[in-house]
């Protein structure tokens, strides 16, 4: 069997497992071996495991356990969805997907970052102000974190300035 196609294998069997965190360790092989349309292919493969996982947590009312690794990998894809809508200039459905996502876990840190997030693409904030004049990008590189968690004291102004109920 060659490298190609064990790597297709392993990823068809996450797949159906619909094991988002074996995709997400999976990634740097595919980056290494897939051609740009069977990449593009796998990342839409995860976020469709992800947006079934959301779907199933909204309707039974569930709260995603960061501590749990399906639920760390499905929050982590739905974010870099939504900063992909952010970063294409559709600030209303990533301010939508923001909204969402700060209230869907357990862990009160990625809630307030994410609703910086929703503030300030409701506010129609373009994703490279909010990263020029609210985000701290050295200081979440730092925290190692995959999200935006540090901001400015811009983002303290925002909060207190803001329109939108982010409470």
């Amino acid at each position: 069997m060659s490298k190609l196609e064990k790597l297709k294998a392993e990823v068809l069997k996450a797949q159906q497992n619909s094991d988002i965190a074996s995709l997400y360790v999976l990634e740097q092989k595919a980056h290494d071996t897939f051609d740009e349309d069977t990449l593009m292919d796998f990342y839409s493969n995860i976020l469709d495991l992800a947006l079934e996982r959301l779907t199933d947590a909204l309707e039974s009312h569930r709260v995603m356990d960061m501590n749990e690794v399906q639920d760390f990998a499905t929050v982590r894809a739905l974010y870099e969805y939504a900063i992909e809508h952010y970063s294409a200039g559709k600030i209303a459905d990533a301010s939508a997907l923001f909204e969402v996502l700060s209230g869907l876990t357990n862990d009160k840190k990625f809630s307030s970052a994410l609703k910086l997030h929703w503030i300030a693409s409701a506010e129609n904030i373009t994703l490279d102000d909010f990263i020029s004049n609210i985000a701290d990008i050295d200081a979440t590189e730092s925290a190692g974190s995959f999200y935006i968690s540090c901001f400015t004291k811009e983002a303290q102004k925002l909060l207190e300035n803001s329109k939108t109920v982010a409470e």
